[in-house]
């Protein structure tokens, strides 16, 4: 057990001295980004951003990034690509992906080393937020109607002003209506076949993984992942905690009451919390190496090397069940949403999905023109959404189908993870969506704004603080939600006293202070 916490620790070490080394020379904050009073490095003295309007006599070549590894046929996808793009905006366009390995430390590097880069992915869950606020993006609010009239007319206004920041625009977000919140997942077939309870809650999940380790010992009852806070914490903040969102650094707050933010990391929750997930690792539900896998959940799922999940939305969740009944057409998932247990679902914020112009990029405006036939023109949606038609998929009775499986199939659906450009217009599904879209009307019965991404958060006074307790995360906590520690009192104790000398105070202290301001600004309750 040593020994694994001691490889895990020796990768986190690594990361620390690249993160670093990216900010080396940069005093406590992250200089390589400016910051929001930084605006001077982002003034463009005319309409077009200090530009001259885009002359599409000269050729270029626009550099796309997105998140997520290449399908094996994009080389085809970005060739049949261009073949449009050359004869229709003098451009080519090469497809780069940000692996999910580390993505966060790569995307930050990416915007920070000044390398050209023409359209990115954002996410609020990747920082859209913050980043626009250091000034990271160009604005767009001039270069929209010039470049790409028709994608300005495409997005609802009321969709636009949603993702302004500071009130500028500085992503083009996705206009499809979807709910990614949370849910649990498992083998319908097995849980059928040995009796098992329908997981509603942690008990009837608990006795669920408890027949799966009985009756099927070869199998891992639950699937977790390296990303131990994302699969273990924050389902469990969402299901039974019923946190307003994903907080950072160790906040909890309820809708009922956005206003009351304590902390949760040190609390009797948390011990509580950390306590199940260590039964759940001494049972056997999940293994002692979850920390070190590089397998994703659902691709686990798929094999039939695991039975379940602890979170996952409806989408990927859809997309699991396809990719797995393609190869075991007898195999069944079951989902549910964790929205039903404790009363109430969000739809995704605008800013959920979407792509920006970074300061670095060298063609805004043609970037602009591509990303408006991607997300308007049919023949740049499907092409990159699903693939080449009679390749890769066929449409039959209005419904999509995958040719072959996932191992046999080099672009099965939304294989370049385009969901920000998704044109509801175009969009082909399988039938097993017509499960999702019930569940969606289900959801519809007691949605609630959201009020908790459109936050903007200014860390420019604690960056430092910021990045010593990431690390201190990596190095303590999560060696705690993979179960690796045998003493969980102790180690959460140390896991406090660590990051208090990091700076724990005084980033809840700051964090929360904006988020009152927030909520008194936006009138919401409870403020």
């Amino acid at each position: 057990m040593k020994h694994t916490i001691r490889a895990w620790r020796t990768g986190v070490v690594a990361a620390a001295v690249l993160l670093l080394a990216a900010c080396q020379g940069h005093g406590s904050g992250d200089a390589s980004l400016p910051s929001p009073s930084a605006s001077s490095a982002f003034t463009h003295p005319d309409a077009n951003g200090g530009r001259s309007a885009d002359d599409r006599s000269e050729h270029v070549d626009l550099q796309f990034y997105m998140l997520g590894s290449a399908p094996p046929d994009m080389p085809r996808i970005q060739s049949a690509i261009n073949e449009m793009t050359e004869a229709e905006l003098n451009a080519s366009v090469t497809f780069n992906f940000i692996a999910w390995t580390d993505y966060d430390l790569k995307y930050k590097q990416l915007l920070s080393s000044g390398q050209s880069v023409d359209l990115l992915f954002t996410a609020d869950w990747a920082q859209y937020q913050t980043y626009a606020k250091r000034g990271a993006f160009l604005p767009l609010d001039d270069l929209l109607p010039a470049a790409s009239p028709a994608l300005q007319r495409f997005v609802p206004q009321e969709t636009w002003d949603a993702v302004r920041i500071d009130g500028h625009i500085y992503t083009v977000p996705s206009t499809f209506k979807e709910y990614v919140t949370g849910g649990f997942v498992w083998r319908e077939d097995l849980r059928e076949k040995y009796g098992l309870p329908k997981p509603v809650d942690i008990a009837t999940f608990e006795a669920y993984l408890a027949g799966i380790k009985r009756h099927e010992p070869d199998m891992q009852p639950v699937a977790i992942g390296a990303e131990v806070q994302n699969a273990l914490a924050f389902s469990q903040l969402d299901v039974t905690r019923h946190s307003i969102g994903s907080m950072p650094y160790g906040l909890l707050a309820t809708y009922a009451n956005p206003a009351d933010v304590r902390s949760y990391w040190g609390s009797p929750e948390q011990l509580a919390d950390l306590k199940l997930f260590k039964r759940w690792s001494d049972l056997g539900y999940f293994s002692k190496n979850e920390l070190n896998t590089s397998e994703f959940n659902q691709d686990r799922i798929i094999d039939g090397s695991a039975a379940a999940m602890f979170g996952d939305n409806l989408i990927r969740y859809n997309e699991a069940l396809n990719n797995m009944q393609a190869a075991h057409p007898d195999w069944r998932l079951g989902y549910y949403p964790f929205p039903m247990a404790k009363g109430y679902a969000t739809p995704v914020h605008p800013t959920h999905n979407g792509f920006a112009i970074p300061k670095s990029a060298k063609h805004p405006e043609r970037a602009l023109a591509f990303y408006e036939k991607l997300v308007t023109d049919e023949r740049y949606n499907r092409l990159t959404e699903y693939g080449i038609e009679g390749v890769n998929y066929t449409i039959e009775d209005g419904y999509y189908r995958m040719i072959g499986d996932t191992s046999t199939n080099g672009f099965p659906r939304e294989a370049m993870n385009g969901w920000a450009w998704r044109n509801p217009e175009y969009m082909l599904f399988a039938p097993s969506y017509d499960e999702i879209r019930s569940t969606f009307r289900e959801l519809d019965r007691i949605q609630k704004p959201d009020i908790y991404t459109g936050f903007a958060e200014d860390d420019t006074a604690y960056q430092a603080e910021k990045a010593a307790l990431d690390q201190v995360q990596k190095l303590y906590l999560y060696p705690l939600l993979a179960g690796l520690v045998d003493d969980v009192d102790a180690g959460l104790a140390t896991f406090m006293k660590e990051a208090k000398e990091a700076g724990l105070d005084k980033v809840q202290a700051a964090y929360k202070k904006q988020w009152l301001a927030y909520l008194k600004e936006r009138g919401i309750a409870g403020s």
